[in-house]
């Protein structure tokens, strides 16, 4: 295992790096918080042209085939830039649902779409507050039609289509649904991150297409919930350097007393514990993406691993960085609430803290057992 990315995947990083800086800066992020757009179309459309939105998505199927490492890449960049777009939605769940139970019909006919940016996907899973499970699925599918709610929906605002986890005779599957066909009734809820736009999506009776075989829907949720956690985790180390950069340079350049902050025991040692914590979650994400790419065994522990060291790492720095700031940092002028708001949002979408540290449990309980 090589805890680092190859020559060309630095090439990548520092590509995707340099771009997002022009293209996606806190400005930009602003815009999208301030203004009526639920995400930046224009970047979007550039994503599509450079081909991230296809970097996992065989070249068969339309995409760019790069491959997982090189998606991990791609994320830890908008995870930096905060890139306000859908692209988590569509790239590590959509995508990564039709590649894992698409039937070769479905992958010629979804994928392409969504690697050329034509077309936003979203994962309808979460039925209010209570943690979805396989027991707890109120969402019906009979004869083809979907019944039900879900509640919050990443992107479900915006999406064209929508991966449904519904309860069916003999029980969970996944189903394509059309957002914009009958049947189907969608409102905005407020989040604590408008950049990352949300929705509740009423079905009644919306025509449902089977993903995948029957009976065999949850344990296929469980493993893109894995190789998605691994995903979100390079956006959340990506996010928690951004804002231990912003706290380091603020402190070098805010004076007290004559001297840079930075130069107080107090000041060193927050940022030394956003350090440490930072690059735990790093070495976990490494970790993960090995695991990811290689589709091996170890991918449920490294995946858990990966997701609950990398909220925790992102809550902490963003926190930190806005205490850093001092009482500035809590006004809406910085951007220190805009990395807070991300962390935040990112830490429940795809579950609680709490039920990934059960899955890395049960997941290391499995291991020992073999």
């Amino acid at each position: 295992m090589n805890f680092e990315f190859d020559d060309d995947q630095r090439l990548l990083r520092d590509q995707a790096r340099k771009f997002l800086t022009d293209k996606s800066p806190p400005e930009a992020v602003r815009r999208i918080l301030d203004g009526d757009e639920p995400f930046d179309r224009d970047l979007w459309r550039e994503f599509a042209n450079m081909g991230w939105l296809g970097a996992a998505i065989p070249e068969a199927y339309g995409g760019s085939g790069l491959g997982h490492l090189e998606l991990c890449v791609i994320a830890e960049e908008l995870g930096r830039s905060l890139a306000p777009t859908p692209f988590a939605s569509s790239v590590y769940l959509a995508s990564e649902a039709l590649m894992l139970a698409g039937t070769e019909e479905q992958k010629q006919g979804y994928l392409p779409d969504l690697a050329g940016g034509e077309a936003i996907w979203c994962l309808a899973l979460s039925e209010g507050r209570r943690p979805a499970t396989a027991a707890n699925i109120a969402a019906t599918v009979s004869e083809g039609r979907l019944s039900g709610e879900k509640i919050p929906v990443v992107d479900g605002d915006v999406a064209d289509r929508a991966v449904v986890v519904a309860a069916e005779s003999g029980g969970v599957g996944l189903f394509i649904v059309d957002l914009n066909g009958p049947g189907v009734e969608r409102r905005s809820v407020e989040t604590i991150d408008p950049t990352r736009s949300q929705a509740a999506i009423q079905f009644d009776g919306a025509a449902a297409e089977r993903l995948g075989d029957a009976g065999d829907g949850w344990p296929m949720v469980e493993r893109l919930l894995e190789r998605a956690a691994v995903l979100v985790a390079f956006e959340q180390v990506g996010g928690a350097q951004a804002a231990l950069e912003m706290a380091r340079e603020y402190a070098l350049g805010r004076f007290a007393f004559g001297r840079p902050i930075a130069g107080y025991q107090a000041i060193k040692h927050r940022m030394a514990d956003m350090y440490i914590q930072i690059e735990l979650a790093r070495s976990n994400a490494y970790f993960g993406a090995w695991a990811l790419s290689t589709d091996a065994a170890e991918l449920p522990v490294a995946a858990a691993t990966a997701r609950v060291s990398a909220s925790e790492a992102y809550h902490f720095a963003s926190k930190e960085n806005i205490q850093i700031h001092g009482g500035m940092g809590f006004t809406w002028e910085f951007d220190c609430h805009l990395y807070y708001r991300r962390a935040r949002q990112l830490a429940l979408a795809l579950g609680s803290q709490r039920r990934w540290k059960d899955r890395l449990i049960a997941a290391l309980q499995r291991r020992n057992a073999a």
